[in-house]
């Protein structure tokens, strides 16, 4: 820890309680405990679960009591190509070019000169962006792969479908809006139980200043967040020419699921699946808008769900 952060460590409870858990001090505390604790540290408030209203507090219940197997296999990177290419068909799968258990299997030589490495149980640590194999530290990526593996990525957030699943690294092509494009454009649509409400746009993730747009189905811009708040009248982003297609894509993935944010591309004019999430910022997003908290945590219906 920094030693200039060291009197917050020692006077605040809330940023102590932050960093103990990241250095696993509670990783024995039971899910509803440590939730409730690391909920009041972040969002700076009481963790309701008798009577949840809003959306992040709705998401903490749903990993206490929504817990279906099927989620398991839905956020596992590679498992879940099985499920998309049974529901929708392999042509939105991006291209596979290999899997393994240990970095240590991997043949560099043997990949392409751009690719994607990436760990398919967490969300960030190990991944690999290659885009020149000739410039590649190779020790690097396998370390941070061996980090990405070790990675208890149920523990952070007590996300449980992560708990279980089988650890692997899988290599996916290097994929573009279009030829030339240095950017992967990510839309994610944020869905509850086959209504998608929403698209977030992300612009400019290459640039490490990426930009968050809210638009509905029609491309309005729906101020949903502090950029798109403060956004001037009239503000909108180029639509996509299969916008139509990814709203029906996140449906289809959606239907039966009170929350899930489907991430999808589209790359030369086609539909590509990214990711299904659950529980996006692990439901403790403090910068999330007090009304768009609101807003979301609506949309959500635990009516009917088994305990």
């Amino acid at each position: 820890m920094n030693i200039k952060k060291l009197p917050k460590y020692l006077s605040d409870p809330d940023y102590r309680f932050l960093i103990n858990a990241g250095l696993g001090f509670y990783n024995g505390m039971s899910d509803e405990e440590y939730l409730k604790r690391k909920f009041r540290s972040s969002v700076g408030r009481e963790l309701d679960l008798e009577n949840p209203r809003t959306f992040n507090e709705k998401l903490q219940w749903l990993k206490l009591y929504d817990r279906r197997p099927e989620y398991t296999v839905m956020v596992d990177k590679y498992r879940v190509r099985d499920y998309i290419k049974e529901k929708l068909g392999e042509e939105y799968l991006i291209p596979l070019i290999g899997v393994w258990d240990d970095p240590d299997e991997i043949d560099f030589d043997r990949l392409p000169d751009k690719f994607v490495l990436k760990c398919n149980h967490n969300s960030g640590l190990g991944m690999c962006i290659c885009k020149d194999r000739s410039k590649l530290d190779v020790r690097k990526v396998r370390a941070g792969l061996k980090k990405g593996l070790a990675q208890d990525y149920y523990l952070t957030g007590r996300e449980w479908p992560y708990k279980d699943v089988p650890r692997k690294i899988i290599c996916e092509k290097y994929m573009t809006d279009f030829p030339g494009s240095r950017d992967f454009t990510d839309y994610k649509f944020f869905c509850f139980n086959g209504y998608v409400d929403c698209v977030m746009v992300c612009l400019e993730r290459s640039s490490g200043d990426t930009k968050y747009y809210f638009f509905d189905r029609d491309w309005n811009l729906k101020r949903l967040n502090i950029r798109g708040k403060n956004a001037p009248e009239g503000f909108t982003v180029p639509k996509p020419d299969q916008m139509g297609k990814m709203f029906e894509v996140a449906a289809v993935l959606s239907e039966g699921l009170p929350f899930a944010r489907v991430d999808l591309y589209q790359s030369n004019d086609h539909v590509y699946f990214g990711e299904i999430t659950f529980f996006p910022d692990s439901g403790f997003d403090a910068n999330l808008l007090p009304e768009t908290d609101a807003y979301f945590g609506k949309l959500i219906h635990l009516e009917g769900i088994n305990r």
